[in-house]
């Protein structure tokens, strides 16, 4: 509905189909012009909404990362680290025993089954000579046979007890990064420690901490400490209990 419209439904100027078409669209355009401020307060109220939420999260992350924890020794980077390489060589140590008490059970492994050999070997050629006297007798060229058979497994079993002390010797070899990353641990703790004795330094004051003034309770400016009780109130307060 334009000014014009508006003007003339004022001063009488329109009859009734178009004053009442003119009524309907002032309407329209009213309750358009609702919707339009309930939206906006919606969203308003949204964006409220969210940023009162992350306000919320960032208190509550924050009170979750401070205080920070006690320094006692579960807390102390330096005690565990120590812990961790002390640990660290210990078990080291313990695995470099058991895989020599593996390989020694291979070499003994491996003597026993050459001996097993040396007296297959001595059968072959008993047998042997005994399968080129008596050609006929069929018990001779199957113990031959037999014999012949159980070198091969004998072999077999040496081989594999050999590949058994390559496989132990390297594994020693890779024990040997476990020792390395201790020293890595080592030298960080190190730089830990000098870091540390540097920042005392650094802070280190000419007055001792108990020949100090003690901290005042409240400065102004500060916005959350002014209900807080003193010293002086403290024993005050101590000493009028004492005289009831």
């Amino acid at each position: 509905m334009t000014q014009e419209e508006l003007d003339a439904l004022m001063a009488g100027g329109l009859d009734e189909e178009e004053t009442s078409e003119g009524l309907e669209e002032l309407q329209e355009a009213s309750e358009n012009e609702e919707e339009m401020i309930e939206d906006s307060s919606e969203a308003e109220d949204e964006e409220i909404e969210k940023v009162y939420k992350d306000a919320h999260e960032y208190r509550a992350a924050a009170h979750m990362a401070w205080p920070p924890p006690p320094p006692t020794q579960d807390h102390k980077m330096v005690y565990q680290l120590d812990d961790v390489t002390r640990d660290s060589e210990l078990k080291a140590g313990e695995v470099f025993d058991k895989l020599e008490s593996v390989n020694n059970f291979m070499i003994e492994a491996e003597a026993n089954a050459n001996e097993v050999i040396a007296l297959i070997d001595a059968n072959i050629e008993l047998f042997s000579s005994l399968c080129e006297k008596f050609p006929k007798v069929e018990q001779f060229k199957k113990s031959l046979k037999d014999n012949e058979e159980m070198k091969i497994k004998v072999e077999a079993l040496i081989n594999s007890a050999q590949m058994a002390e390559d496989e132990v010797m390297m594994t020693m070899d890779i024990m040997q990064y476990q020792d390395i990353h201790r020293q890595k641990i080592e030298r960080v703790i190190n730089v830990m420690r000098a870091l540390s004795r540097y920042m005392s330094n650094l802070f280190e004051g000419k007055v001792d901490d108990e020949k100090r003034v003690g901290s005042a309770v409240h400065i102004h400016g500060d916005e959350s400490t002014e209900d807080v009780v003193s010293n002086d109130d403290i024993e005050a307060l101590i000493a009028s209990l004492g005289k009831k």
